[in-house]
């Protein structure tokens, strides 16, 4: 998770894990052979790259260091050295880092540093070598695009994306089985939402139907959620100014204060954070949340919960759902033959079906990690598919509960986080939390405020 997932919000220490377990970042020392007019390397090049799981997490660290073995002997002119400093993408730091020019000469960043550190002239343009970069016509055009100068497809490439999350409905099939649902069959629109959590929370004995975040920058991250699956966006296109004070956003705080309020859906506890949703699920006392396919591995690790009582259902209403990852930028600084050798790791370790960290499912399964997860969400067409049949032969969790979400997300579109996306958060949970406390909010009022916060905040940042 970037943003919020990754970032800003309280995560789990299984999930902290899996996102720092699937990272990498590279410092590149310079190349003593120099290189061709095309920029081949004829010399021995080393790059550093960032984001080696720490000595913390033993067994993604040695099998880091077997894929560099295996790939230093593949390539017997590059050396790898890894940068494990944790956490890779400190958002405190980062940007003063970028400006120091002391990132890895291959380094980690959130989806959300994109944009910001393409326009400050801190990252390489590797557009002419990005035919090196294996499959890049199936990975997803919205993930290229975050690392794109403009952010569209005309724009020159400063990075590559290795992954990312999409978020979803997550339900619990055995309430919606109790409740007379289908378990197999999750709601797709909010009224459907609405229906379902009344028929769970009729079941009585604290059963809650539908439960959802107000505090901790989680309130404002799953407002943006929402409101993106209305159809609506935060910003305006050139993000200088909010977006949302309309009906789609007026429309998010309608559904929830009257779940909370005239369906009684939601419980009676609010200014709920990121576990609190997960331990919720856990208690099997929880109908739905929204949120992404990770989440499940965190509930079933922790708190033993079985992956087949766990679904997850594309974002309802099905027009976007908000996603984050992350990937690798170029310093500035890097020679040619840096960046060749860069892509050439990348290919090997991030974006190959079948081997590295993400997609060694082999490896995987014997070690006893999750391999079945619609995540990383990387690529479409030839790619996506050969991948899913690679995988489905190591598959160690209930793949079916997750085709719903699988399913719909083709026609979905991939909508990023908004800039200054942790300080809009951090308001946007003030208007949430009043929905779900104050049975007279006025939730009018309650947007405009959040409206006029956000507005400072853009402003500041320009």
């Amino acid at each position: 998770m970037n943003g919020i997932r990754a970032a800003g919000r309280a995560r789990t220490a299984a999930a902290v894990a899996l996102a720092t377990g699937l990272a990498l970042t590279a410092t590149a020392c310079g190349s003593s052979g120099g290189a061709t007019p095309t920029g081949t390397a004829d010399g021995p090049v080393t790059i550093t790259v960032g984001c080696m799981p720490p000595t913390t997490q033993a067994q993604p660290r040695a099998n880091w260091i077997a894929d560099v073995a295996a790939f230093e002997k593949l390539n017997p002119t590059i050396t790898v050295k890894g940068d494990d400093t944790a956490p890779c993408d400190d958002p405190a730091t980062f940007n003063a880092k970028l400006a120091s020019g002391k990132m890895d000469d291959v380094f980690y960043s959130y989806f959300t540093d994109g944009a910001n550190v393409v326009a400050s002239g801190q990252a390489a343009d590797i557009q002419q070598y990005a035919s090196q970069i294996h499959g890049l016509s199936d990975i997803q055009p919205a993930l290229l695009n975050i690392y794109r100068q403009g952010g569209t497809d005309s724009g020159h490439l400063y990075g590559i994306p290795k992954g990312n999350y999409s978020l979803g409905l997550v339900y619990n099939k055995t309430l919606f089985q109790k409740a007379g649902l289908d378990p197999n069959k999750p709601p797709t629109t909010w009224d459907q939402v609405e229906a379902d959590a009344i028929a769970i929370s009729k079941l009585g004995g604290g059963n809650v139907g539908y439960a959802d975040y107000s505090a901790a920058n989680t309130g404002g991250w799953h407002f943006t959620a929402e409101l993106y699956s209305r159809g609506g966006t935060m910003v305006t296109p050139d993000g200088k100014s909010a977006n949302f004070d309309d009906a789609g956003g007026l429309a998010v705080l309608q559904f929830l204060h009257k779940m909370r309020f005239t369906d009684n859906v939601m419980g009676t506890k609010q200014g709920l954070q990121y576990n609190d949703l997960l331990q919720m699920m856990a208690t099997g006392k929880l109908g739905m949340y929204v949120g992404d396919p990770v989440t499940l591995t965190t509930i079933h690790d922790q708190y033993h919960v079985s992956y087949d009582t766990m679904a997850v259902g594309p974002m309802p209403g099905q027009q976007a759902t908000l996603v984050g990852g992350d990937g690798y930028m170029f310093n500035k600084k890097d020679t040619p033959a840096q960046i060749q050798a860069g892509i050439k790791f990348l290919n090997y370790e991030f974006l190959t079906s079948g081997q590295g960290l993400n997609f060694n499912y082999p490896r995987r399964a014997d070690q006893k990690e999750p391999v079945g997860l619609p995540e990383p969400d990387l690529w479409t067409g030839a790619t996506a598919s050969a991948d899913a049949t690679a995988m489905a032969k190591f598959a160690n969790l209930p793949v079916q509960n997750f085709a719903a979400y699988v399913a719909a997300l083709p026609s979905m579109k991939l909508l990023v986080e908004p800039p200054q996306a942790q300080a809009l958060y951090a308001q946007g949970d003030k208007a949430v939390f009043a929905a779900l406390t104050d049975p007279n909010a006025n939730l009018q009022q309650l947007l405009d405020t959040f409206k006029s916060s956000a507005n400072g905040i853009l402003a500041n940042a320009q």
